[in-house]
């Protein structure tokens, strides 16, 4: 049985009315010089100076801010009171193409995100790839020692794009009036491509 590896190449945040994307350019050599996010707000190119502690504030929503944590390529996002994200683009080397079979190209060093994401509350209800384990009902059945072990597939969270809410397990936009706030201050989800092995490793 084959596989296709997966990375995050992208990712949306819906939040109110507003769409935030944060995403890795494709590129086909990897510079460590040169920044490699695209960044949009409600559909507006966000731009964050290449500067260390370089910051972009929303006019529209004092609340999110985006900081630079180094010159490029790494920086955090935050919404206060909701969560905060860390994300870092990084490149597939040769040699970890190399060790891992990965396929990188000389058109293509398969540029990502790596991700730790730090939610401040959720509904009983929540759901989602990650989300779904903090559920208080969750019971984990994810079994480590399949050789490509899942928490989920298509039918539940496949989106006909990055911004649609159209997933089976979708929870946006949808209110409960008796739905009761779980606080996860403490909770840190991390989504990298582990370069120990193939694809994508979320954990708390």
């Amino acid at each position: 049985m084959t596989r296709d590896f997966t990375w995050i190449q992208a990712i949306g945040v819906l939040f109110g009315e507003h769409r935030l994307y944060v995403g890795a350019r494709k590129t086909a050599k990897w510079d460590d010089e040169s920044d490699h996010f695209e960044i949009s707000f409600d559909g507006e190119y966000v731009h964050l100076p290449e500067a260390d502690d370089a910051k972009w504030k929303s006019l529209y929503v004092p609340a999110l801010k985006i900081s630079r944590t180094k010159i490029v390529n790494s920086l955090v996002v935050e919404l206060k009171g909701r969560f905060r994200i860390i994300a870092n683009v990084v490149p597939i080397t040769k040699e970890d193409s190399r060790i891992h079979n990965y396929g990188v190209t000389s058109e293509d060093c398969m540029t990502h995100l790596d991700l730790a994401f730090k939610f401040d509350a959720f509904t009983k209800d929540v759901h989602g790839v990650v989300g779904q384990t903090y559920r208080p009902d969750y019971v984990n059945k994810f079994d480590v020692r399949k050789k490509m072990p899942v928490l989920g597939g298509a039918n539940k969270f496949s989106t006909s794009s990055l911004f649609a809410t159209d997933c089976a397990v979708a929870r946006f936009g949808h209110r409960d009036a008796e739905a009761e706030l779980i606080s996860v201050l403490t909770d840190v989800v991390k989504c990298a491509s582990g370069m120990n092995g193939p694809g994508v490793i979320c954990k708390k």
